[in-house]
């Protein structure tokens, strides 16, 4: 029985993060997040399974590339009102 894991860079060749707040408009979704249960980066593995979208958020800010998580952090707050 094996479990969905996603792995990649934290961050493209050009500094772009690949930890994202939201997608852009029209981008193609392959997965639903209900569907992941493990992001991993070289920053480290977010276990997201059952958990809400602040949950998922904070883990998946903890394996973003340092130089976005500020940024990342500040999208949360806007969107949830707190931060976690």
């Amino acid at each position: 029985h094996g479990k969905p894991i996603i792995v990649l860079p934290s961050q493209t060749s050009k500094g772009i993060s690949r930890i994202v707040n939201t997608l852009k408009e029209g981008a193609a979704v392959t997965t639903t997040r209900a569907l992941v249960h493990y992001v991993v980066t070289e920053y480290g593995v977010a276990n997201l399974f059952g958990k809400n979208c602040q949950q998922r958020a904070k883990a998946l800010i903890g394996i973003a590339h340092p130089d976005h998580r500020e940024a990342l952090e500040r999208a949360v707050y806007k969107r949830f009102k707190n931060l976690y």
